[in-house]
């Protein structure tokens, strides 16, 4: 099946009462409800960008360990710098909610099995793309300052090339937010009034498909990001398999060549919808063409590193900001469980108790051992 393309190009170039930038937004409003998940369309996202991106964090994870532990910050729940491989756990090997979903995809549909996985081999590097606040927050350890490499061939292209790539991804998502709480009849600046001084992440995935190559190598287990809104650039391998909801399909992601990009739904957007968009539900395998793709590059580009690198944004809502659910969205919610109850396909139901934001993702750092 294909995902919702929702053009952004029509909501910035069109005066934002006109009824098709409003039809476009409650578009991309429907496709969150219903999906979860969208595709993109931003004529201002470059591919050569995104290429450039893929290659410094390829050479950066084709470093020694040792020179890779030198950018490790476990006293900061690894919320910045470099997370290493068999560090982070996915949450739903051990989560009882989530392993009732799983049982309830039809056998064909689910995930590689993770009841019996490790700790993911994927290593990830935080960057902050985040606005200082002018007010003290509560929350330091997630709103830390970055760490710049300092490897000779990374140090003095690290810094140009994340920016830059982060802000094409920052602005694409933050319009996003936009368009979102449009379509779902908010003022406009409500989620993005929400997330301005939000810790948000370029937040690259690597994992070495030389040493983690074989079919049905689980990189990253089935899980959902902790997040508002999670955005992604094209992967140079194949292996992102994502759950639209309502459709108990694994699908498997083909982001089209060009201005496109990846949207999925986070956990911090489904507690201020108070269910009415859920998050999405994703792994990362090795399956027949990531082979495929393993064996072109090795022929095309035999001195490159053989480094799955995904090209991640987390957008998240500022740390300190009351996360709790939106009335109108929640009274929205109930309506759709009550026609889930009616036609037998009811959901977990969750209970989404007022906190800060900070609070409720180091909630979820803890179910996936990356805070103690």
């Amino acid at each position: 099946m294909d995902l919702p393309v929702i053009d952004l190009d029509l909501f910035l170039s069109e005066p934002r009462d006109s009824d098709k930038v409003v039809d476009e937004c409650r578009k991309a409003a429907g496709a969150l409800i219903t999906y979860g998940a969208l595709i993109l369309h931003d004529s201002r996202v470059s591919e050569s960008d995104n290429t450039t991106f893929l290659d410094l964090l390829e050479d950066y994870f084709a470093q020694p360990i040792e020179e890779l532990k030198k950018d490790e910050r476990p006293e900061l729940s690894y919320q910045i710098g470099v997370t290493l491989e068999n560090t982070e756990k996915p949450k739903c090997a051990v989560d009882e909610p989530c392993l009732r979903i799983i049982a309830k995809l039809d056998p064909a549909e689910r995930p590689l099995d993770i009841t019996a996985h490790a700790p993911d081999p994927k290593c990830r590097f935080f960057w902050r793309m985040g606005e200082r606040a002018p007010h003290a927050t509560q929350f330091p350890g997630l709103n830390a300052s970055n760490v710049v490499p300092q490897g000779e061939r990374i140090r003095e292209r690290w810094t140009p090339i994340m920016q830059k790539w982060g802000n094409s991804m920052k602005s694409a998502i933050s319009s996003l937010a936009e368009m979102a709480a449009i379509g779902l009849d908010l003022p406009a600046e409500t989620f993005r009034d929400a997330g301005k001084y939000g810790p948000h992440l370029l937040a690259p995935t690597a994992s070495d498909l030389g040493k983690y190559g074989k079919k049905n190598t689980i990189l990253a287990g089935f899980h959902t990001d902790l997040n508002f809104l999670t955005i992604h650039g094209r992967s140079r391998y194949p292996g992102l398999h994502i759950w639209a909801r309502n459709t108990g399909k694994r699908i498997a992601v083909k982001i089209p060549e060009g201005n496109y990009l990846l949207v999925q739904a986070g956990k911090q957007l489904e507690h201020i919808s108070g269910g009415l968009i859920k998050a999405g539900f994703h792994e990362v395998v090795v399956n027949e063409t990531t082979l495929s793709t393993i064996e072109i590059r090795k022929t095309q580009y035999p001195d490159r590193p053989l480094i799955r690198i995904s090209s991640t944004f987390f957008w998240h809502l500022s740390s300190d900001f009351d996360l709790k659910p939106i009335p109108e969205l929640s009274s929205r919610a109930q309506l759709i469980r009550q026609e889930q109850a009616h036609s037998g396909q009811e959901e977990e139901c969750s209970i989404y108790e007022p906190m800060k934001v900070g609070v409720h993702v180091q909630n979820e750092l803890r179910h996936i051992a990356l805070m103690v």
